[in-house]
Parts: C-alpha cells; structure tokens; sequence
C-alpha cells in the first residue's frame, strides 16, 4: 500500500499574486516637508547723482582747505598790496591808539616787524650768590690766646650760620653752624681749655667731638664734626687745653665735601660761630 502523500497541485496565477502581496512591506507612511520661504533682500537704492557729487566734492575740498589756511597772505599779494591797507587802517585808528604801530616787511627786509622788551637770564649760581652768597667771612686770627680759631691761620669758609639752600638731598637748609675748608686731612685744635663730653662716629656728623668750656661765667659746647673717621685721639672726661689737637678734617656723615663744621651753643642755644669768634678768638 502507496503511504506517499499525493503531489500538491500547482498554484494559480491569482493565489501567486495574493502570495507576493502577502510578502511585499507595507508602505510607509509619508512624511510632511515644510517649506520655509525666506523673504528677499530689499533692493537697496544707488544713490542719486546729485549726492555722488556732493560726496566726491566733499573728499576733494577738505585738503584744498585746509592747505588755503596754512599758506601765508603774502604768498598771494605783493608787498606793494598790504602795506597801503594797513597803512590806511592804521590811520583811521590813529585817535584810539596812537602809541601802536606795525609794519609789514618782506623775507629780505632787515626791519623789525614787533618791538620787544629787553630780558636777561641769570643762571642758577648767580641767584643763590645774590641770596645768600652777601655775607663776608674774611677773618684774621694770631693763633695765641685764651681763645682761638680752630686753625692757626685764616682758612677758606664754604657755608655760614643760618638760612642757606641745601647742598645735598638730607643737608639742612638752616645751617646750624660753620663750615672750614682748609683741605682734606687738615688738622684741627681746640678753641679753649674744656672737657671732652663726647668723642664718637655715626649719624649725620660722622665722626665728631664735643667739648665743654667755661668761658666768661658760662657754659660752651664747641662741636667738631665731618672728622675723618678715627682721626681723634679724644675720649670722653679728658681734659683738653687750648691748641690741643681735636682730629682731622674729612668727609664722613652727611657731607658734600672735605670740611669743618663747627658749631657753639651757649648755655644750650645756638649762636652764630663767626660772630662769636669774632668777638672772642685772638
């Protein structure tokens, strides 16, 4: 007995399209395109011929104007030209200011146009010598007596007692004392028998000595200062005599040079060291 299952019958035409509408995909769907419209540019205008001009007129005239303000009058017109009309205004003005006068010259004409006052210039030096630089310090000295200069002989003197210009940024404008120039390294004496209240090195008077004196029923501090450094013999409490050797000029502390300043103070207040040598130094 055949158990073979029977041949299938073929399909027909109509099964075989229903079969490939049956595979084929559904379509899908469609799809919404939005269409943005830009608006056009607006047209921009070309400017009018009349304003081309304007423009082109405006470019060509302002360097022509401004070379016109900068050339002189004379370039246009001869001398022969001005000088009459000025001549003319200047009389017709002549009742209101009679004193003024002008005159037009040409490049080669050897007059002066303008009157001026006469000046001068005085230099630097010269204003600080008629301000400060009046005062006298001749001196003459015998070297013997109670009382002396601190040098034998008369020595040059830089700067004296009181208002001076400062010779240096830290310097003093109100000069305390007297300033000596005998020469880097010369040697320097006591005015008077004293003590020796101070002997030492540092500040604005570099090294420096102070002594104490009796003179005339008062109290005298003498001060020596700008000394070169460890040039004194001195120490404080020795006793000194008139014509002792202090130390040696220098240049230490606040100094612009070689020099002795020297100071008195009478019961503690400054006095003029020229004057008061003057009147008690031999």
């Amino acid at each position: 007995m055949d158990t073979s299952s029977p041949a299938e019958a073929p399909l027909t035409r109509r099964q075989l399209r229903e079969l490939e509408k049956s595979r084929a995909p559904a379509p899908a769907s469609p799809v919404a395109v939005i269409e943005e419209r830009i608006p056009p540019a607006p047209a921009v205008p070309k400017p009018s011929l009349g304003k081309r001009i304007l423009s082109w007129g405006t470019m060509i005239a302002t360097p022509l104007l401004f070379i016109g303000v900068s050339l002189p009058v004379n370039l246009f017109y001869s001398e022969a030209d001005i000088s009459p009309a000025i001549a003319g205004a200047l009389a017709e003005g002549e009742g209101a200011s009679a004193a003024q006068s002008f005159t037009v010259a040409g490049s080669q004409s050897s007059q002066v146009g303008i009157q001026r006052q006469s000046w001068s210039v005085t230099s630097y030096a010269e204003v600080l010598k008629a301000r400060y630089g009046n005062r006298s310090f001749s001196y003459s000295t015998t070297g013997t007596g109670s009382i002396r200069w601190p040098f034998p002989t008369a020595v040059p003197i830089s700067s004296g007692y009181g208002d001076r210009v400062a010779p240096c940024r830290y310097c003093s404008s109100d000069h305390r004392g007297l300033d000596f120039i005998p020469g880097n390294g010369a040697p320097i004496f006591a005015i008077a028998d004293g003590v020796v209240v101070a002997s030492e090195f540092g500040g604005g008077y570099g090294q420096y000595v102070y002594l104490e004196h009796e003179i005339n029923g008062r109290t005298v501090l003498t001060v020596y200062a700008h000394m070169q450094r460890n040039s004194s013999p001195l120490r404080p409490g020795e006793i000194v005599r008139v014509g002792d050797f202090i130390g040696l000029v220098g240049n230490t502390g606040i100094s612009t040079g070689p020099h002795l300043h020297f100071e008195v103070r009478i019961e503690g207040e400054y006095v003029d060291p020229f004057a008061w040598l003057k009147d008690n130094a031999f």
